[in-house]
């Protein structure tokens, strides 16, 4: 899928009007209805800007990962010591017999919450 198109899809998906998105970017109805047709394409400035609106990351709207979490939520603390980046960086730093122990603590661990919403 082109740029514009996928950016014209997260707003509709997310609910917002073209209007709302220009006044967020201090930019014209028109400069953001180019966005979506193609026609230009957002600096890296406003492409930031766009994630931060948004709630993604920049990979994700560039369409390099379909996963969407926000600089915000990569920051998010999991504990006084760890955020949740700092879980996935540690977590690409495992051996292979760590990744499929700690995959295999993943599973217990989702199927024990799903026990608990049944409850």
């Amino acid at each position: 899928m082109e740029f514009g198109e996928f950016l014209a899809e997260l707003r509709k998906e997310k609910g917002y009007l073209q209007k709302e998105v220009a006044a967020y970017l201090n930019v014209t109805v028109a400069t953001i209805s180019n966005y979506e047709k193609g026609v230009h394409t957002p600096d890296l400035s406003t492409l930031t800007k766009l994630a931060d609106f948004y709630d993604v990351s920049t990979d994700y709207l560039l369409q390099r990962t379909k996963y969407k979490a926000s600089i915000n939520t990569l920051n998010k603390p999991l504990s006084a010591d760890y955020t949740l980046s700092d879980l996935m960086n540690t977590t690409l730093e495992l051996d292979r017999h760590n990744t499929q122990s700690l995959l295999d603590y993943f599973e217990l661990l989702t199927l024990r919450n799903s026990v608990k919403r049944v409850k």
